[in-house]
């Protein structure tokens, strides 16, 4: 199970629409690994998700762990780590919230992004069994910001003004502000 290289904005993987994971595909050795790999991959880098796109396999893949010490994200509901196959998101309320999100893929930068607030996610699960998972709030942002990876969208292509793009030290220092 090794970790594996987060690739990084500018690899053309990044920019892929991935393809499907086919129901014959399911369980076999190949993917298994893969979603042991990613795992792994996570757990190293220390984020929260990873679709598969990240480490350059273009597949409809990916997994979202939100861990018991929950601080960091602020206050939210834990999740075990779930592996998602042929994700999609359905927005079930257009008003938008805004978060300062970062990614593996884009290392020590961070951006304000609204996003809407309240959507289902439906997948398959490894057996290819169909689940969905109603979501408020951050973590409907924490979904569709993984899944937008499936489609080769970079949270940077969300941002509505660049200047809230920001290096991480700065964020810490204090949030940026459009008045200076």
């Amino acid at each position: 199970m090794p970790v594996r290289e987060i690739i990084r904005m500018g690899h053309p993987t990044l920019r892929q629409v991935a393809r499907p994971v086919e129901r014959e595909e399911l369980g076999s050795e190949a993917i298994l690994q893969l979603v042991e790999d990613m795992k792994e991959t996570l757990h190293a880098a220390g984020g929260i998700g990873l679709a598969a796109p990240q480490i350059n396999v273009p597949l409809r893949l990916a997994i979202i762990e939100i861990p018991d010490e929950g601080s960091r994200y602020g206050e939210i509901p834990t999740l075990p780590l779930t592996v998602f196959v042929n994700p999609g998101v359905e927005v079930l309320d257009g008003e938008l919230a805004g978060y300062w999100e970062g990614c593996l893929s884009v290392p020590g930068l961070r951006g304000y992004v609204e996003r809407p607030q309240h959507a289902i996610v439906r997948a398959m699960d490894l057996d290819g069994n169909p689940f969905e998972i109603e979501l408020n709030g951050f973590l409907a942002t924490v979904f569709q910001h993984e899944f937008d990876h499936l489609d080769g969208v970079l949270y940077v292509d969300r941002l509505k003004d660049n200047r809230l793009l920001v290096f991480e030290d700065m964020l810490a220092e204090g949030q940026p502000s459009l008045d200076d």
